[in-house]
């Protein structure tokens, strides 16, 4: 599986952008999918993901109410609707996908396929 990330830039707080990760390759539809982020000086930390069979997503505490994750099966795409963004959102973000425990969902480590990563900078 290849993941290709795009849709970051600069952005005042307060405001929104989306990012897509396009994916390649069969069976993307059997992958857990999630988004992290590493914002300079710091670890990679999670955003959010989706199991393959669950269509709820569910996202880090911070984010819970202003990023919403989704994913379309049928077009090999993983979304991230970031609304009312704040200068502490300023990171690179990254998609992933792969097929981790239950346990290791929030884990970096559990994915196995990661995109470039597009840089989202919140500030006025």
């Amino acid at each position: 599986v290849q993941l290709q990330a795009s849709g970051g830039g600069l952005v005042q707080p307060g405001g929104s952008l989306r990012l897509s990760c396009a994916a390649s390759g069969r069976a993307f539809s059997s992958y857990t999918v999630a988004w992290f982020r590493q914002a300079p000086g710091k670890e990679r930390g999670f955003v959010a993901a989706m199991k393959s069979y669950n269509s709820n997503p569910f996202h880090e505490d911070s984010v819970k109410g202003r990023f919403t994750m989704s994913r379309d099966n049928a077009k090999n795409t993983v979304s991230l609707q970031m609304d009312d963004l704040k200068p502490e959102d300023t990171a690179v973000y990254f998609c992933a996908a792969g097929r981790p425990i239950t346990s290791m969902l929030r884990a970096s480590s559990g994915y196995l396929y990661w995109g470039q990563g597009t840089q989202v900078t919140v500030s006025s």
